[in-house]
């Protein structure tokens, strides 16, 4: 299946995507860790695995037909209020729209 990878994983894999053959997300997460290093490893101990737009557990099965994407911890913030001053971010399938920061065709709305 292919894999999106995102921001820090991406330039730790040197590409957007992967291939990886894995039934469960957890060995999925395991086989990228073993072939990109501990730093991935690290981050992905923090990060988020997405499958068909949903984020998934470890134990979720997987087919090779499945849109998954792996995305690093985001940074900033604190809990309560927003450090982008009302700006929230969104992940969603599609991919990214660099300048807003958002899925393509989303934009940011404001508090």
């Amino acid at each position: 299946m292919k894999v999106r990878l995102f921001a820090a994983l991406k330039d730790l894999a040197g590409a957007s995507e992967v291939d990886v053959e894995a039934s469960t997300v957890g060995g999925l997460v395991e086989q990228l860790s073993q072939r990109f290093g501990p730093s991935f490893d690290r981050i992905m101990s923090a990060g988020t695995v997405v499958v068909d737009g949903e984020k998934a557990p470890p134990d979720r099965e997987i087919s090779p037909d499945a849109e998954v994407a792996l995305l690093p911890p985001v940074s900033g913030g604190s809990s309560g209020e927003s450090s982008h001053r009302g700006r929230r971010s969104c992940w969603l399938r599609g991919g990214l729209d660099q300048k807003e920061g958002c899925a393509v065709g989303h934009r940011h709305r404001s508090s």
